[in-house]
């Protein structure tokens, strides 16, 4: 197994740097592995919530390669999608997850939010009674560079959300950057609004991992570890999660004192 070059803390959360994106890929994909394989050896079932965008594809790709994971037993879910977008969108989250993960793995089940559902508001209480038969053992997520997790933007992060699931509008800086990662051709594609899991949703998970690889995420990951913890930078309510790990690589790490 892959090792991290440094490991410590910043109050609750655990931080692990590598020399390489690839490396830390494939470390996080040997822990998930390990880690799901105990929780099905104590139960019968589990249930994982899947993150998109850059910083997952050489982590899910390298899971999925491993092996050793029984994925007929496991529930899949996702944790946002773009309000108006068909499944069948080039940007759509179904997609990327439909491609990248379900056609390869099979899982038992894979729910889906349905961004262009007619009935945005009962969409989010659906998702939120699916999410909530279970308890969720594994949740992998990515950072924003504005600091988002999953789409909660600084301007719609709430630490002590009433719901599970609900619908925002995105802000500026998060919209250009779907842009810059080339997930559309300008800024006036990009959906205003998206559905997303809330910060105590996503909270709920018995088990946390955090990739944010690359140099463009270097200024917000200084942020979030060594600014207080608040909404301003929404990852930053990690550091209050004692079943989570961030893992960066010498890029993303290359700002931190």
């Amino acid at each position: 197994m892959l090792a991290a070059t440094n490991i410590f803390r910043v109050d609750d959360l655990l931080v692990q740097i590598y020399n390489s994106e690839v490396e830390m890929a494939q470390n996080v994909a040997e822990i998930a592995q390990k880690y799901l394989q105990d929780v099905l050896a104590q139960q019968d079932t589990a249930a994982v919530l899947l993150a998109t965008g850059n910083s997952q594809l050489k982590f899910l790709d390298a899971l999925i390669t491993l092996g050793g994971v029984d994925w007929s037993r496991i529930t899949l879910f996702h944790l946002d999608e773009y309000l108006g977008i068909a499944a069948d969108h080039a940007a759509s989250f179904r997609r990327y997850m439909r491609e990248r993960v379900e056609q390869r793995v099979e899982p038992k089940k894979f729910h889906y939010i349905e961004g262009d559902t007619l009935q945005p508001v009962a969409e989010c209480d659906r998702y939120t009674k699916l999410l909530q038969a279970q308890l969720i053992d594994l949740c992998c997520l990515g950072i924003g560079e504005n600091g988002h997790l999953a789409f909660n933007d600084p301007s719609v992060a709430d630490f002590q959300d009433p719901y599970s699931v609900k619908l925002v509008k995105l802000d500026t800086a998060n919209r250009l950057q779907q842009v810059s990662t080339g997930h559309f051709p300008n800024l006036e594609a990009v959906p205003q609004y998206a559905f997303t899991l809330t910060i105590p949703m996503i909270c709920t998970a018995k088990k946390i991992l955090c990739l944010a690889p690359e140099k463009r995420k270097a200024h917000v990951v200084k942020e979030i570890l060594q600014r207080s913890i608040s909404t301003d930078y929404p990852a930053s309510i990690l550091r209050q999660q004692p079943q989570a790990t961030l893992f960066l690589d010498v890029n993303s790490a290359s700002l931190l004192s």
